[in-house]
Protein backbone atom coordinates (compact mmCIF):
# COMPACT_ATOMS: atom_id res chain seq x y z
CA UNK A 1 0.00 0.00 0.00
CA UNK A 2 1.56 3.42 -1.29
CA UNK A 3 1.38 6.77 0.71
CA UNK A 4 -1.70 8.77 0.13
CA UNK A 5 -2.51 12.38 1.67
CA UNK A 6 -4.82 14.94 2.53
CA UNK A 7 -5.01 18.48 3.94
CA UNK A 8 -6.94 18.69 7.04
CA UNK A 9 -8.62 22.73 8.13
CA UNK A 10 -11.18 23.74 10.55
CA UNK A 11 -12.25 19.90 11.43
CA UNK A 12 -12.35 18.68 7.78
CA UNK A 13 -10.54 17.04 4.75
CA UNK A 14 -10.39 20.03 2.39
CA UNK A 15 -8.69 18.03 -0.06
CA UNK A 16 -6.91 14.43 -0.85
CA UNK A 17 -5.68 12.20 -3.09
CA UNK A 18 -7.59 9.00 -4.30
CA UNK A 19 -6.72 6.56 -2.04
CA UNK A 20 -6.48 8.51 1.23
CA UNK A 21 -8.15 7.16 4.02
CA UNK A 22 -8.37 9.34 7.15
CA UNK A 23 -9.31 6.19 9.17
CA UNK A 24 -5.68 4.89 8.50
CA UNK A 25 -3.50 8.48 9.66
CA UNK A 26 -0.17 7.19 9.61
CA UNK A 27 1.42 10.60 10.33
CA UNK A 28 0.83 14.06 10.80
CA UNK A 29 2.76 17.57 9.79
CA UNK A 30 2.12 21.10 10.59
CA UNK A 31 2.00 23.53 7.64
CA UNK A 32 2.72 27.30 8.64
CA UNK A 33 -0.84 28.12 7.72
CA UNK A 34 -2.57 26.42 10.54
CA UNK A 35 -3.16 23.51 8.17
CA UNK A 36 -2.06 19.55 8.34
CA UNK A 37 -0.64 17.54 5.89
CA UNK A 38 -2.10 14.06 6.41
CA UNK A 39 -0.50 10.93 5.58
CA UNK A 40 -2.44 7.61 5.22
CA UNK A 41 -0.83 4.17 4.14
CA UNK A 42 2.94 3.32 3.62
CA UNK A 43 5.84 3.88 1.56
CA UNK A 44 6.41 -0.25 0.74
CA UNK A 45 10.10 0.58 -0.24
CA UNK A 46 10.92 2.23 2.83
CA UNK A 47 9.09 -0.41 4.79
CA UNK A 48 11.60 -2.77 3.05
CA UNK A 49 14.07 -1.06 3.92
CA UNK A 50 13.25 -1.05 7.47
CA UNK A 51 12.55 -4.46 7.73
CA UNK A 52 15.93 -5.14 6.18
CA UNK A 53 17.90 -2.70 8.03
CA UNK A 54 16.34 -4.81 11.48
CA UNK A 55 17.28 -8.05 10.22
CA UNK A 56 20.61 -6.90 9.31
CA UNK A 57 21.21 -5.17 12.98
CA UNK A 58 20.17 -8.73 14.70
CA UNK A 59 22.86 -10.70 12.57
CA UNK A 60 25.05 -8.15 13.67
CA UNK A 61 24.01 -8.15 17.18
CA UNK A 62 24.14 -12.06 16.66
CA UNK A 63 27.70 -11.99 15.67
CA UNK A 64 28.73 -9.59 18.59
CA UNK A 65 27.46 -12.13 20.42
CA UNK A 66 28.80 -15.17 18.93
CA UNK A 67 32.45 -13.48 18.59
CA UNK A 68 32.26 -12.88 22.19
CA UNK A 69 31.32 -16.28 23.18
CA UNK A 70 34.01 -17.45 20.86
CA UNK A 71 36.61 -15.54 22.16
CA UNK A 72 35.46 -17.18 25.48
CA UNK A 73 35.31 -20.55 24.13
CA UNK A 74 38.55 -20.59 22.17
CA UNK A 75 40.60 -19.35 24.77
CA UNK A 76 39.34 -21.69 27.45
CA UNK A 77 41.09 -24.63 25.57
CA UNK A 78 44.36 -22.35 24.61
CA UNK A 79 44.68 -21.45 27.99
CA UNK A 80 44.70 -25.20 29.15
CA UNK A 81 47.51 -26.05 26.14
CA UNK A 82 49.73 -23.42 27.13
CA UNK A 83 49.26 -24.00 31.17
CA UNK A 84 49.70 -27.81 30.73
CA UNK A 85 52.85 -27.40 28.70
CA UNK A 86 54.34 -25.27 31.18
CA UNK A 87 53.04 -27.56 33.59
CA UNK A 88 54.99 -30.47 31.53
CA UNK A 89 58.14 -28.41 31.09
CA UNK A 90 58.34 -27.71 34.92
CA UNK A 91 58.31 -31.82 35.85
CA UNK A 92 59.86 -32.88 32.60
CA UNK A 93 61.44 -35.66 34.84
CA UNK A 94 58.03 -36.98 36.31
CA UNK A 95 56.64 -39.12 33.71
CA UNK A 96 53.26 -39.52 35.28
CA UNK A 97 52.59 -35.48 35.60
CA UNK A 98 53.98 -35.14 32.10
CA UNK A 99 52.03 -38.07 30.49
CA UNK A 100 48.59 -36.53 32.56
CA UNK A 101 49.62 -32.82 30.90
CA UNK A 102 50.28 -34.18 27.16
CA UNK A 103 46.70 -36.33 27.68
CA UNK A 104 45.21 -32.65 28.78
CA UNK A 105 46.98 -31.26 25.99
CA UNK A 106 45.30 -33.72 23.46
CA UNK A 107 41.79 -33.04 24.91
CA UNK A 108 41.85 -29.39 24.88
CA UNK A 109 43.91 -29.46 21.20
CA UNK A 110 40.90 -31.65 19.83
CA UNK A 111 38.08 -29.35 21.26
CA UNK A 112 40.11 -26.32 19.63
CA UNK A 113 40.50 -27.82 16.43
CA UNK A 114 36.98 -28.56 16.21
CA UNK A 115 35.39 -25.09 16.66
CA UNK A 116 37.61 -24.02 14.03
CA UNK A 117 36.60 -26.43 11.51
CA UNK A 118 33.39 -24.90 12.08
CA UNK A 119 34.08 -21.59 11.54
CA UNK A 120 36.02 -22.35 8.30
CA UNK A 121 33.37 -24.73 7.35
CA UNK A 122 30.70 -22.21 7.40
CA UNK A 123 32.75 -19.39 5.81
CA UNK A 124 32.93 -22.16 2.99
CA UNK A 125 29.24 -23.14 3.40
CA UNK A 126 28.17 -19.13 2.90
CA UNK A 127 30.67 -17.91 0.15
CA UNK A 128 28.96 -20.85 -1.95
CA UNK A 129 31.70 -23.73 -1.83
CA UNK A 130 30.16 -26.45 -0.63
CA UNK A 131 30.65 -29.62 -2.38
CA UNK A 132 28.48 -32.50 -2.11
CA UNK A 133 30.19 -36.34 -3.22
CA UNK A 134 28.92 -38.68 -5.12
CA UNK A 135 30.84 -41.54 -3.84
CA UNK A 136 30.41 -45.41 -2.96
CA UNK A 137 30.24 -46.68 0.47
CA UNK A 138 29.06 -49.11 2.88
CA UNK A 139 26.80 -47.87 5.52
CA UNK A 140 28.07 -50.36 8.53
CA UNK A 141 31.49 -48.20 7.80
CA UNK A 142 29.73 -45.04 7.98
CA UNK A 143 27.80 -46.05 11.60
CA UNK A 144 30.77 -47.49 12.86
CA UNK A 145 33.00 -44.07 13.05
CA UNK A 146 30.00 -42.28 13.97
CA UNK A 147 29.94 -44.51 17.09
CA UNK A 148 33.35 -44.12 17.56
CA UNK A 149 33.45 -40.39 17.69
CA UNK A 150 30.31 -40.18 19.54
CA UNK A 151 30.65 -42.98 22.50
CA UNK A 152 33.74 -41.44 24.12
CA UNK A 153 31.99 -37.93 24.74
CA UNK A 154 28.74 -39.56 25.81
CA UNK A 155 30.63 -42.26 28.13
CA UNK A 156 32.18 -39.06 29.97
CA UNK A 157 29.13 -37.67 30.86
CA UNK A 158 27.89 -41.21 32.33
CA UNK A 159 25.51 -41.25 29.22
CA UNK A 160 23.05 -44.20 28.10
CA UNK A 161 24.14 -44.13 24.37
CA UNK A 162 21.81 -46.60 22.70
CA UNK A 163 22.94 -47.33 18.97
CA UNK A 164 19.93 -49.03 17.18
CA UNK A 165 19.57 -50.37 13.44
CA UNK A 166 16.05 -51.16 11.50
CA UNK A 167 15.20 -52.88 8.03
CA UNK A 168 18.94 -52.22 7.00
CA UNK A 169 18.70 -54.01 3.25
CA UNK A 170 20.71 -51.81 1.40
CA UNK A 171 24.66 -51.28 2.58
CA UNK A 172 26.46 -50.16 -0.80
CA UNK A 173 25.08 -46.90 -0.49
CA UNK A 174 25.92 -43.78 -3.06
CA UNK A 175 26.73 -40.51 -1.27
CA UNK A 176 28.91 -38.26 0.69
CA UNK A 177 30.05 -40.37 3.97
CA UNK A 178 32.08 -37.41 5.26
CA UNK A 179 29.26 -34.97 5.68
CA UNK A 180 26.65 -37.94 6.62
CA UNK A 181 29.14 -38.49 9.47
CA UNK A 182 29.23 -35.14 10.16
CA UNK A 183 25.43 -34.36 10.22
CA UNK A 184 25.23 -37.63 12.75
CA UNK A 185 28.33 -36.37 14.88
CA UNK A 186 26.79 -32.96 15.05
CA UNK A 187 23.26 -33.82 16.02
CA UNK A 188 24.56 -36.71 18.85
CA UNK A 189 27.37 -34.51 20.37
CA UNK A 190 24.08 -31.80 20.50
CA UNK A 191 22.22 -34.52 22.62
CA UNK A 192 25.61 -35.40 24.82
CA UNK A 193 26.41 -31.89 25.70
CA UNK A 194 22.40 -30.42 26.35
CA UNK A 195 21.29 -33.92 28.64
CA UNK A 196 22.68 -33.42 32.13
CA UNK A 197 24.90 -36.30 32.92
CA UNK A 198 23.35 -39.77 33.59
CA UNK A 199 21.27 -39.43 30.95
CA UNK A 200 19.87 -41.82 27.85
CA UNK A 201 20.31 -40.68 24.03
CA UNK A 202 18.96 -42.98 21.53
CA UNK A 203 20.10 -43.37 18.32
CA UNK A 204 18.55 -45.15 16.02
CA UNK A 205 19.21 -45.63 11.88
CA UNK A 206 16.59 -47.22 9.36
CA UNK A 207 16.13 -47.48 5.53
CA UNK A 208 12.46 -47.20 3.29
CA UNK A 209 12.96 -48.00 -0.53
CA UNK A 210 11.14 -46.99 -3.23
CA UNK A 211 11.35 -45.71 -6.85
CA UNK A 212 14.96 -46.82 -6.71
CA UNK A 213 15.39 -44.59 -3.91
CA UNK A 214 17.10 -45.66 -0.24
CA UNK A 215 15.94 -43.17 1.84
CA UNK A 216 18.49 -43.42 5.57
CA UNK A 217 16.60 -42.17 8.32
CA UNK A 218 18.41 -40.84 11.43
CA UNK A 219 16.58 -39.98 14.36
CA UNK A 220 18.36 -38.93 17.97
CA UNK A 221 16.14 -38.69 21.02
CA UNK A 222 17.19 -37.54 24.58
CA UNK A 223 15.90 -36.75 27.47
CA UNK A 224 17.66 -33.91 28.05
CA UNK A 225 17.33 -29.88 28.73
CA UNK A 226 14.91 -29.32 25.70
CA UNK A 227 14.35 -26.40 23.39
CA UNK A 228 11.53 -23.99 24.11
CA UNK A 229 9.29 -23.21 20.93
CA UNK A 230 10.85 -19.64 20.69
CA UNK A 231 14.48 -20.81 20.37
CA UNK A 232 13.54 -23.59 18.01
CA UNK A 233 12.15 -21.02 15.44
CA UNK A 234 15.64 -20.07 15.16
CA UNK A 235 17.72 -23.34 15.60
CA UNK A 236 18.80 -23.25 12.18
CA UNK A 237 20.12 -19.17 12.35
CA UNK A 238 24.15 -18.87 12.47
CA UNK A 239 25.78 -17.57 15.95
CA UNK A 240 22.83 -18.70 17.81
CA UNK A 241 22.84 -20.43 21.39
CA UNK A 242 20.30 -21.09 24.00
CA UNK A 243 20.63 -19.06 26.46
CA UNK A 244 19.78 -20.71 30.23
CA UNK A 245 21.91 -20.62 33.45
CA UNK A 246 22.37 -24.23 32.54
CA UNK A 247 22.75 -24.20 29.22
CA UNK A 248 24.90 -20.97 29.01
CA UNK A 249 28.00 -23.16 30.35
CA UNK A 250 28.34 -25.15 27.12
CA UNK A 251 30.92 -24.53 24.89
CA UNK A 252 30.62 -23.96 20.76
CA UNK A 253 30.10 -21.84 17.85
CA UNK A 254 26.70 -21.86 17.59
CA UNK A 255 27.12 -22.92 14.19
CA UNK A 256 26.48 -26.52 14.21
CA UNK A 257 23.06 -27.14 13.45
CA UNK A 258 23.16 -24.15 11.05
CA UNK A 259 25.91 -26.34 9.39
CA UNK A 260 23.80 -29.24 9.51
CA UNK A 261 20.57 -28.13 7.76
CA UNK A 262 22.76 -26.81 4.67
CA UNK A 263 24.43 -29.60 4.19
CA UNK A 264 20.92 -31.55 4.64
CA UNK A 265 19.48 -29.33 2.30
CA UNK A 266 22.04 -29.87 0.05
CA UNK A 267 21.73 -33.59 -0.30
CA UNK A 268 17.82 -33.06 -1.02
CA UNK A 269 17.16 -34.21 2.98
CA UNK A 270 14.96 -32.97 5.30
CA UNK A 271 15.57 -32.45 8.68
CA UNK A 272 12.79 -32.38 11.83
CA UNK A 273 13.23 -31.22 15.44
CA UNK A 274 11.05 -31.88 18.31
CA UNK A 275 11.23 -30.76 22.13
CA UNK A 276 10.22 -29.76 25.25
CA UNK A 277 12.17 -27.48 27.44
CA UNK A 278 13.16 -30.27 30.55
CA UNK A 279 11.46 -33.26 28.79
CA UNK A 280 14.14 -33.26 26.11
CA UNK A 281 14.60 -33.44 22.29
CA UNK A 282 13.93 -36.01 19.09
CA UNK A 283 16.03 -34.61 15.58
CA UNK A 284 15.19 -36.64 12.73
CA UNK A 285 17.14 -36.55 9.65
CA UNK A 286 15.79 -38.22 6.07
CA UNK A 287 18.11 -38.27 3.24
CA UNK A 288 17.80 -39.39 0.03
CA UNK A 289 20.52 -41.57 -1.79
CA UNK A 290 21.02 -43.53 -4.38
CA UNK A 291 22.57 -47.45 -3.83
CA UNK A 292 23.87 -50.49 -5.80
CA UNK A 293 22.65 -54.25 -5.14
CA UNK A 294 25.81 -55.93 -4.86
CA UNK A 295 25.65 -60.21 -4.82
CA UNK A 296 27.68 -61.78 -1.88
CA UNK A 297 30.08 -64.90 -2.68
CA UNK A 298 29.80 -67.48 0.08
CA UNK A 299 31.65 -70.05 -1.61
CA UNK A 300 34.32 -69.61 1.07
CA UNK A 301 31.85 -70.35 3.86
CA UNK A 302 30.12 -72.97 2.29
CA UNK A 303 31.13 -76.72 4.25
CA UNK A 304 32.84 -74.39 6.89
CA UNK A 305 32.01 -74.67 10.66
CA UNK A 306 31.80 -71.19 12.34
CA UNK A 307 31.82 -70.81 16.35
CA UNK A 308 30.52 -67.98 18.11
CA UNK A 309 30.77 -66.42 21.18
CA UNK A 310 28.23 -63.37 21.96
CA UNK A 311 26.35 -62.32 25.12
CA UNK A 312 23.46 -60.12 23.95
CA UNK A 313 20.50 -61.96 22.28
CA UNK A 314 19.57 -59.24 20.34
CA UNK A 315 23.07 -59.45 18.45
CA UNK A 316 22.66 -63.40 18.55
CA UNK A 317 19.10 -62.38 16.40
CA UNK A 318 21.54 -60.45 13.64
CA UNK A 319 24.08 -63.75 13.39
CA UNK A 320 20.91 -65.96 12.82
CA UNK A 321 19.17 -64.29 10.19
CA UNK A 322 22.32 -63.57 8.25
CA UNK A 323 23.92 -66.88 8.33
CA UNK A 324 20.53 -68.91 8.28
CA UNK A 325 19.96 -66.63 4.97
CA UNK A 326 22.50 -68.80 3.33
CA UNK A 327 22.42 -71.44 5.39
CA UNK A 328 25.75 -70.97 6.91
CA UNK A 329 26.95 -74.07 9.70
CA UNK A 330 27.10 -72.22 12.60
CA UNK A 331 27.15 -72.64 16.40
CA UNK A 332 26.38 -69.82 19.19
CA UNK A 333 27.59 -69.42 22.61
CA UNK A 334 27.43 -67.12 25.43
CA UNK A 335 30.20 -67.46 27.44
CA UNK A 336 33.74 -68.70 27.53
CA UNK A 337 33.09 -71.68 29.30
CA UNK A 338 30.91 -72.52 27.05
CA UNK A 339 33.19 -71.41 24.17
CA UNK A 340 36.27 -73.84 25.04
CA UNK A 341 33.85 -76.94 25.59
CA UNK A 342 32.54 -76.63 22.21
CA UNK A 343 35.74 -76.50 21.08
CA UNK A 344 36.98 -79.32 22.76
CA UNK A 345 34.35 -81.50 22.25
CA UNK A 346 34.36 -80.51 18.47
CA UNK A 347 38.74 -81.28 18.79
CA UNK A 348 37.65 -85.14 20.22
CA UNK A 349 35.10 -86.06 18.03
CA UNK A 350 37.69 -84.91 15.37
CA UNK A 351 35.25 -82.35 14.11
CA UNK A 352 36.99 -79.25 14.84
CA UNK A 353 35.44 -75.48 14.09
CA UNK A 354 37.11 -73.66 10.91
CA UNK A 355 36.80 -70.05 12.58
CA UNK A 356 36.32 -68.68 15.30
CA UNK A 357 34.17 -65.23 16.10
CA UNK A 358 34.56 -63.26 19.29
CA UNK A 359 31.83 -60.77 19.79
CA UNK A 360 30.16 -59.04 23.55
CA UNK A 361 31.18 -60.75 26.54
CA UNK A 362 30.16 -60.36 30.04
CA UNK A 363 32.56 -61.59 31.95
CA UNK A 364 34.77 -60.29 34.94
CA UNK A 365 37.24 -63.04 34.63
CA UNK A 366 39.15 -62.40 31.42
CA UNK A 367 38.80 -60.21 28.42
CA UNK A 368 38.24 -60.49 24.40
CA UNK A 369 42.58 -60.75 24.29
CA UNK A 370 42.63 -63.51 26.74
CA UNK A 371 40.06 -65.56 25.33
CA UNK A 372 41.69 -65.05 21.49
CA UNK A 373 45.18 -65.53 23.40
CA UNK A 374 43.98 -69.18 24.48
CA UNK A 375 42.45 -70.11 21.27
CA UNK A 376 45.40 -69.70 19.23
CA UNK A 377 47.99 -70.74 21.51
CA UNK A 378 45.93 -73.97 21.40
CA UNK A 379 45.19 -73.88 17.82
CA UNK A 380 47.76 -71.19 15.82
CA UNK A 381 46.20 -71.77 12.60
CA UNK A 382 42.48 -71.57 13.69
CA UNK A 383 41.22 -68.04 12.06
CA UNK A 384 39.86 -65.90 14.99
CA UNK A 385 37.60 -62.98 14.00
CA UNK A 386 36.57 -59.72 16.84
CA UNK A 387 33.32 -58.09 15.85
CA UNK A 388 33.16 -55.13 18.05
CA UNK A 389 32.45 -51.07 18.69
CA UNK A 390 36.01 -50.61 19.49
CA UNK A 391 37.72 -47.94 17.48
CA UNK A 392 40.20 -51.06 15.92
CA UNK A 393 43.17 -48.64 15.54
CA UNK A 394 43.44 -48.26 19.35
CA UNK A 395 42.71 -52.30 19.73
CA UNK A 396 45.07 -53.52 17.09
CA UNK A 397 48.14 -54.35 18.41
CA UNK A 398 47.12 -56.17 21.08
CA UNK A 399 44.71 -57.88 18.85
CA UNK A 400 47.27 -58.95 16.63
CA UNK A 401 49.25 -59.99 19.53
CA UNK A 402 46.45 -62.20 20.71
CA UNK A 403 45.99 -63.81 17.28
CA UNK A 404 42.65 -62.08 16.20
CA UNK A 405 43.23 -61.92 12.46
CA UNK A 406 40.06 -60.06 11.19
CA UNK A 407 37.96 -57.33 12.68
CA UNK A 408 34.46 -56.59 11.87
CA UNK A 409 32.82 -53.25 13.27
CA UNK A 410 29.76 -53.15 15.24
CA UNK A 411 27.01 -52.58 13.77
CA UNK A 412 27.64 -54.78 11.24
CA UNK A 413 25.30 -56.32 8.37
CA UNK A 414 24.78 -58.98 5.90
CA UNK A 415 28.01 -58.16 3.83
CA UNK A 416 30.15 -57.04 6.07
CA UNK A 417 29.35 -60.28 8.01
CA UNK A 418 30.05 -62.66 5.33
CA UNK A 419 33.24 -60.37 3.86
CA UNK A 420 34.65 -60.51 7.64
CA UNK A 421 34.22 -64.22 7.72
CA UNK A 422 35.59 -64.74 4.36
CA UNK A 423 38.36 -62.36 4.54
CA UNK A 424 39.55 -64.44 7.72
CA UNK A 425 39.71 -67.90 6.18
CA UNK A 426 41.87 -66.66 2.81
CA UNK A 427 43.79 -64.08 4.82
CA UNK A 428 47.16 -66.16 6.73
CA UNK A 429 49.50 -63.84 6.43
CA UNK A 430 48.52 -60.90 9.04
CA UNK A 431 51.13 -58.37 10.14
CA UNK A 432 51.48 -59.22 13.82
CA UNK A 433 53.18 -55.64 14.53
CA UNK A 434 51.05 -52.71 14.67
CA UNK A 435 54.01 -50.49 12.74
CA UNK A 436 54.67 -52.04 9.73
CA UNK A 437 58.41 -53.02 8.45
CA UNK A 438 58.91 -50.88 5.40
CA UNK A 439 62.72 -51.40 5.41
CA UNK A 440 62.51 -52.31 1.85
CA UNK A 441 60.51 -49.38 0.98
CA UNK A 442 61.67 -45.91 -0.21
CA UNK A 443 59.02 -42.94 0.27
CA UNK A 444 59.17 -39.14 -0.85
CA UNK A 445 57.94 -36.82 1.75
CA UNK A 446 56.71 -33.24 0.18
CA UNK A 447 56.48 -31.12 2.82
CA UNK A 448 57.71 -26.95 2.75
CA UNK A 449 56.85 -26.52 6.69
CA UNK A 450 60.27 -27.53 8.22
CA UNK A 451 58.39 -28.32 11.69
CA UNK A 452 55.65 -30.55 9.64
CA UNK A 453 58.30 -32.34 7.74
CA UNK A 454 60.32 -32.98 10.96
CA UNK A 455 57.35 -34.61 12.51
CA UNK A 456 55.86 -37.08 9.46
CA UNK A 457 59.73 -37.98 8.79
CA UNK A 458 60.16 -39.02 12.37
CA UNK A 459 56.41 -41.17 12.12
CA UNK A 460 57.69 -42.64 9.33
CA UNK A 461 60.95 -43.29 10.21
CA UNK A 462 59.27 -45.88 12.88
CA UNK A 463 59.03 -48.00 9.66
CA UNK A 464 62.62 -48.36 8.99
CA UNK A 465 61.60 -46.88 5.07
CA UNK A 466 64.03 -44.89 3.31
CA UNK A 467 62.78 -41.30 3.67
CA UNK A 468 63.77 -38.84 1.11
CA UNK A 469 62.27 -35.17 1.21
CA UNK A 470 61.54 -32.48 -0.93
CA UNK A 471 60.17 -28.83 -0.02
CA UNK A 472 58.05 -28.02 -2.48
CA UNK A 473 56.08 -29.29 -5.59
CA UNK A 474 58.44 -28.28 -8.50
CA UNK A 475 61.35 -29.92 -6.14
CA UNK A 476 59.24 -33.20 -5.26
CA UNK A 477 58.46 -33.82 -9.50
CA UNK A 478 61.74 -33.78 -9.93
CA UNK A 479 62.98 -35.71 -7.24
CA UNK A 480 60.63 -38.55 -8.48
CA UNK A 481 62.45 -37.85 -12.23
CA UNK A 482 65.71 -39.14 -11.12
CA UNK A 483 64.99 -41.30 -7.87
CA UNK A 484 63.09 -44.90 -7.90
CA UNK A 485 59.58 -44.39 -4.95
CA UNK A 486 57.13 -46.76 -3.60
CA UNK A 487 54.86 -44.21 -2.29
CA UNK A 488 54.42 -40.18 -1.91
CA UNK A 489 52.86 -38.33 0.43
CA UNK A 490 52.23 -35.16 -0.75
CA UNK A 491 51.50 -31.80 0.86
CA UNK A 492 48.94 -29.07 -1.17
CA UNK A 493 49.84 -25.71 -0.39
CA UNK A 494 53.70 -25.23 -1.29
CA UNK A 495 55.37 -22.37 -2.82
CA UNK A 496 56.94 -22.43 -6.41
CA UNK A 497 54.82 -25.23 -7.38
CA UNK A 498 51.65 -26.92 -5.32
CA UNK A 499 50.77 -30.36 -5.02
CA UNK A 500 47.90 -30.70 -7.10
CA UNK A 501 49.99 -29.60 -9.96
CA UNK A 502 53.20 -31.69 -8.84
CA UNK A 503 50.85 -34.53 -8.72
CA UNK A 504 49.59 -34.02 -12.36
CA UNK A 505 53.03 -33.46 -14.02
CA UNK A 506 53.58 -36.95 -12.10
CA UNK A 507 50.94 -38.96 -13.65
CA UNK A 508 51.14 -37.65 -17.12
CA UNK A 509 55.17 -38.00 -17.32
CA UNK A 510 56.73 -40.36 -19.21
CA UNK A 511 58.07 -42.79 -16.27
CA UNK A 512 56.78 -45.87 -16.23
CA UNK A 513 55.68 -45.72 -12.66
CA UNK A 514 54.12 -42.42 -13.45
CA UNK A 515 50.91 -43.51 -13.41
CA UNK A 516 51.42 -46.31 -10.66
CA UNK A 517 53.20 -45.00 -8.03
CA UNK A 518 50.75 -44.34 -4.77
CA UNK A 519 50.49 -40.64 -4.17
CA UNK A 520 48.28 -39.66 -1.06
CA UNK A 521 47.71 -36.13 -0.12
CA UNK A 522 49.19 -35.41 3.44
CA UNK A 523 47.44 -31.75 4.07
CA UNK A 524 45.51 -29.47 6.68
CA UNK A 525 43.07 -28.83 3.47
CA UNK A 526 39.87 -31.23 4.36
CA UNK A 527 36.86 -29.83 3.47
CA UNK A 528 35.23 -32.31 0.80
CA UNK A 529 35.96 -30.11 -1.94
CA UNK A 530 39.72 -30.40 -0.89
CA UNK A 531 39.92 -33.95 -1.23
CA UNK A 532 37.82 -34.32 -4.59
CA UNK A 533 40.43 -31.96 -6.07
CA UNK A 534 42.95 -34.09 -4.90
CA UNK A 535 41.70 -37.10 -6.33
CA UNK A 536 40.92 -35.72 -9.60
CA UNK A 537 44.44 -34.47 -10.20
CA UNK A 538 45.52 -37.86 -9.16
CA UNK A 539 46.17 -38.60 -5.84
CA UNK A 540 44.83 -42.32 -4.03
CA UNK A 541 43.94 -40.50 -0.62
CA UNK A 542 43.91 -37.92 1.51
CA UNK A 543 45.43 -37.80 4.94
CA UNK A 544 44.11 -34.31 7.19
CA UNK A 545 46.69 -32.84 9.42
CA UNK A 546 47.03 -32.75 12.21
CA UNK A 547 48.35 -36.07 11.68
CA UNK A 548 46.92 -39.16 13.20
CA UNK A 549 49.46 -41.62 13.54
CA UNK A 550 47.24 -44.65 13.82
CA UNK A 551 45.69 -44.03 10.61
CA UNK A 552 49.38 -43.73 8.55
CA UNK A 553 50.25 -46.68 10.22
CA UNK A 554 47.02 -48.23 9.05
CA UNK A 555 47.56 -47.59 5.66
CA UNK A 556 50.80 -48.00 5.91
CA UNK A 557 50.33 -51.85 6.75
CA UNK A 558 47.51 -51.60 4.11
CA UNK A 559 50.00 -50.91 1.58
CA UNK A 560 52.88 -53.73 2.42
Amino acid sequence: MAKEYGIWENNRIISCTDGFDENDVTQTIDLSDGKKLLISGKDEQMEELKKLLSESEDANAAKEVFLSSMSHDIRTPMNAIVGMTALAKKHIDEKNKVSDSLNKIEVASDHLLNLINEVLDMSRINSGKIVVNEEPFFISDLLHETLIIARPQAESKNHNLIFSTDNIEIENLIGDPLRLRQIFVNIINNSVKYTNEGGTIKVKISEEVSDGICNLIFTCEDNGQGMSEEFLKKLFDPFERANTTTISKVEGTGLGMSIVKKLIDAMNGTIEVESEINKGTKVTVNVPMAFERINLDTSTLIDKKILILEAKENIQKIYRRYLDEFELQYKIVNNSSEMIAALSQAAFTNNNYDIVVIGTINEKTGDIFTIASYIHKANAQMPIVLISEDNYEEIEYRANRSGIRDFIPIPFFRKSLINGLSRALTDTDENIDSTPDLSKMKILLVEDNMINREIIKEILSSTHADIDTAENGKEGYEKFMNNDYDLIFMDIQMPVMDGYEATRMIRSSAKETGSTIKIYAMTANTFAEDIAKAKEAGMDGHISKPIDVNKVMSLLRSLC
